[in-house]
């Protein structure tokens, strides 16, 4: 941003309402994370997300008047700040300061105290960033990086604050901004996307936290004490025999160099795996795929890809599924993909533990991503495809080399029939992904892959390795591809929003039980569907009801990290207060096949023999399940 974008501050017209410090205080209390959002948006984003975070909330805190000063006669737009010339004060100094903390500084002029690195509030020992968003908030975060600090001003004010152009022009010119009309035909430029500046990609307010760089941090507190340290010990050490910590020690030098390690950064030394070897392979998981895309052979996004992996920077938003190890390689990884998607550079390794993906923009390196998803025991249908990218809410895979047919299906809909999706050199194109729809669930669009070995389904739960969809008896589950297994996942496909970003490896849907439903009111269906994870823990189980002619089952319980409804423990028990067409209230039950009887405790008293429990029950009621096994063994009920 050039110096000559923000003019010396206009004064106060006369007839601009009058602001006390009371007044003040109370709308930026009020509206305090609206206003750190405002600043964090329009502040210079080279200023690294840590820096960006802190000068933010320092921004705000300081924008209280010292006295009693003149507000913008422009009110805030939304609901409970309309007219409120204390808001419109304290937004007019936060846009203000954020402006000048992207000024250059300059030899002959003292800095602005905007343009110098806050004092408070300050965060020792930790980076503190927003939580990442997703393929739409990462475009979007780089289309405003590349304005002016006005245009980025004009695109928030419009956006997050609703302000039509011609107040939006005003709070501009009051802030300082010398040509507003400059700043809204640059704003022009990016997409009107503006319910995206509401996620937390880019709310300061709600942080995650990492660990500074620990060797530095420790060598700047104790630089004086470490030098006079390290020579009084590399004295003591010449003069010892031979088991020191030399280089004939237990332990080099903390300067010596892992051979290990620097091979792990040489993109020469990658593993590429011939495009034949999966077909007379033992194994055909991600170890036997092939190294795809045009980019294959660029050293520099290789060794930058790697670098990132081995050290990401302040700026690279980085994440990894649960129970995923985010170090770097141990030795040079495999190479997967290599090429440009869409807007973007990706590159996917593997290390036989872990898929690793990191993308940057097609247009620099600012705003590069680095993902993480555990494939250790992949078995060959759970090694179909990876993610390759995500944007404009559709997500495109990279294909197994044995996969020969890619087509997009409706869960919601078995019967519509799937859409084949066209493959190039094993990439799909775009298909829409429920990883990223918010608000009501009306579809949810599920991969088709086809091979050798049948047709199967996978589900992008928001990570980098869709998750696997079966049906059956826990044991004896088989992939949800038949006519009867689309049915049966129909109404339940939209319960797997509770499972997007948990490391999940494939998701189960078994009908447990059909239960007659009281008052001739038809069949109703007991379906229980499980998520196991990759790490082997944190399993999600939900028992879900389904009433005849509805469009969706209703999640009676769940539960997590429990046996039930799994290959080890296939029983299950779940109740819930139904209520008849005629008005009368009942307790239904229904356990596994396996059930003798079934008794309630509690709100309701009753016990059934058999695996069903149909008892007539108050509004509101509160019971407990127990099940007697055929067995003799006792469960309860899922809560």
């Amino acid at each position: 941003m050039q110096s000559q974008d923000v003019a010396p501050r206009p004064t106060s017209s006369a007839s601009a309402p009058v602001v006390d410090v009371e007044q003040a205080e109370a709308a930026l209390v009020e509206h305090y994370p609206r206003l750190v959002r405002l600043a964090y948006l329009v502040l210079p984003p080279a200023l690294g997300r840590n820096r960006r975070v802190l000068t933010a909330h320092a921004l705000t805190q300081r924008a209280l008047p010292r006295g009693r000063a003149a507000a913008s006669v422009i009110p805030a737009q939304s609901t409970g700040r309309d007219g409120d010339p204390g808001y419109a004060f304290v937004r007019l100094q936060v846009l203000r300061t954020a402006l000048e903390a992207g000024l250059p500084l300059r030899r002959k002029a003292w800095p602005k105290r905007s343009q110098l690195p806050p004092l408070l509030p300050q965060v020792w020992g930790l980076r503190l960033f927003p939580r990442s968003g997703g393929a739409d908030e990462l475009a979007l975060d780089q289309q405003l990086s590349a304005l002016s600090a006005p245009a980025r001003a004009a695109f928030v004010l419009r956006g997050l604050e609703r302000l039509p152009d011609s107040d939006v022009h005003h709070v501009l010119r009051t802030a300082g901004v010398a040509d507003p009309d400059a700043a809204l035909h640059e704003a022009d430029g990016v997409p009107a996307r503006y319910p995206l500046l509401d996620s937390p990609e880019f709310d300061p307010c709600s942080l995650q936290a990492r660990p500074t760089d620990l060797m530095r941090r420790r060598q700047h507190l104790k630089a004086a004490l470490a030098a006079a340290a390290a020579a009084a010990v590399c004295g003591a050490l010449i003069a010892l025999p031979g088991d020191g910590w030399g280089p004939d020690g237990a332990a080099a030098p903390p300067y010596a160099q892992n051979p290990a390690a620097q091979a792990a950064l040489d993109p020469g030394r990658l593993v590429k795996v011939s495009p034949v070897a999966w077909q007379s392979a033992t194994r055909t998981d991600f170890s036997v795929w092939p190294a795809r895309g045009d980019l294959t052979t660029d050293r520099a996004l290789l060794r930058r890809a790697l670098a990132v992996w081995a050290r990401p920077g302040e700026a690279v938003q980085v994440s990894a599924t649960p129970g995923t190890p985010s170090g770097g390689p141990a030795g040079p990884p495999q190479l997967l993909y290599a090429g440009q998607v869409d807007n973007a550079r990706v590159v996917i390794f593997y290390d036989g533990l872990r898929i690793a993906r990191y993308a940057e923009p097609k247009d620099g390196t600012a705003g590069a991503a680095l993902d993480f998803a555990r494939a250790d025991g992949a078995s060959r249908i759970e090694s179909n495809a990876v993610v390759l990218n995500r944007t404009d809410g559709n997500v495109r895979y990279l294909t197994a080399p044995w996969v020969k047919k890619a087509a997009e299906r409706d869960l919601l809909k078995p019967g519509s029939g799937a859409m084949d999706l066209a493959l190039t050199d094993g990439i799909t194109a775009p298909l829409a992904s429920p990883a990223t729809q918010t608000g009501a669930c009306t579809s949810w669009n599920v991969l088709q892959i086809t091979d050798d070995a049948g047709t199967r389904l996978m589900t992008d739960l928001g990570e980098l390795v869709p998750a696997r969809l079966t049906t059956g008896r826990p044991g004896a589950a088989h992939d949800a591809a038949g006519s009867e297994a689309l049915r049966t996942w129909a109404p339940f496909g939209c319960s797997l929003g509770d499972l997007r970003g948990h490391g999940v490896r494939s998701v189960n849907a078994w009908q447990y039980a059909e239960q007659p439903l009281p008052d001739a009111s038809g069949t109703a269906a007991w379906v229980c569907t499980r998520g196991e994870t990759w790490r082997g823990g944190g399993e999600r189980v939900q028992a879900q009801f389904h009433t005849p002619g509805g469009k969706y089952g209703a999640v009676a319980a769940k539960a997590e990290n429990v046996a039930a409804c799994g290959a080890r423990d296939p029983q299950v028990l779940a109740g819930v207060l139904w209520k008849s067409a005629a008005g009368s209230w009942y307790l239904l039950a229904a356990g596994s096949r396996d059930t003798a009887s079934i008794s309630a405790t509690g709100g309701v008293r009753q016990t059934a023999q058999g695996n069903l429990l149909a008892a007539k029950a108050k509004q509101g009621a509160q019971a407990g399940l127990r099940a007697t096994l055929t067995d003799g063994r006792t469960i309860d009920g899922l809560r």
